[in-house]
């Protein structure tokens, strides 16, 4: 019985040491980065023994007020270096904002539409297309890139009455997945989707009808890893990180 109450005592103290042990790194990232950190994550995790990554996704804005109220991340990885700018001010962040990435605009259109996107958004007058995505301007980096390409392009009033809004850019993608919408602009990341990419045909809208999409990150004060945090972010900056990054559509800052 002492052996046995010994035994349970080494495993209960064991059990406690791991959990000691054991780092939780909370970070909140635009939905445009699901794909990308989904590997991303798979691969620091596995270098960092003990160490658990913990992603809340969501549009950059949203994530921005989280933050600002005392939401308890340790990273901030936005679409846009503004709102990690945003995030940091009143004493939030702990260091400058840094890009990490730069990110790509892409028009998906039905194929059995019989559509080709690369037309330019001229076809987007076309009247099969009766429903057309994108993520909300006011909160998303990617849909304020597509309001400025079409604003560009003087189709922005035009359309109004198509348009509807998706809450982040991955919103915006299942929309299209669901055929809830006919055409949508979606990141590069979500357009590699293998069933978007079965369905539909992308074109990647021209940087110049645009501001660039520089994705920006900061570090913050709310959470309890703050040296995982400095190493996450470093791993995403450098080789190994930087080529996850280019493999889901984004390019070098």
């Amino acid at each position: 019985m002492a052996s046995a109450l010994r035994l349970l005592r080494a495993a209960l103290l064991l059990g406690a040491g791991l959990a000691a042990s054991a780092q939780v790194l909370r970070v909140a990232a635009a939905a445009s980065l699901q794909p990308a950190l989904g590997e991303a994550v798979g691969r620091f995790e596995a270098a960092h023994p003990g160490a658990s990554v913990q992603v809340s996704f969501g549009a950059s804005g949203s994530l921005t007020a989280q933050i600002q109220q005392g939401a308890p991340f340790d990273l901030f990885l936005a679409a846009d270096l503004d709102y990690p700018a945003k995030a940091a001010a009143n004493g939030h962040g702990r260091g400058p904002v840094f890009p990490f990435a730069v990110g790509r605009l892409v028009l998906w259109i039905r194929r059995d539409l019989g559509l080709d996107p690369a037309q330019g958004l001229a076809v987007l007058r076309d009247a099969r297309l009766a429903r057309i995505a994108l993520a909300n301007p006011k909160l998303a980096p990617y849909g304020a890139a597509a309001e400025a390409a079409l604003r560009h392009e003087g189709l922005w009033e035009a359309l109004q009455p198509r348009l509807v809004f998706g809450g982040n850019i991955a919103q915006t993608a299942q929309y299209l997945q669901a055929g809830a919408a006919d055409a949508g602009f979606i990141a590069a990341s979500e357009a590699a989707h293998p069933d978007l990419q079965a369905r539909g045909r992308a074109w990647t809208v021209p940087e110049t009808l645009h501001p660039p999409l520089l994705q920006g990150g900061v570090l913050l004060k709310g959470g309890s890893a703050p040296a995982l945090a400095e190493a996450f972010a470093a791993f995403l900056r450098g080789p190994e990180g930087r080529a996850i990054l280019q493999r889901h559509g984004f390019g070098p800052p």
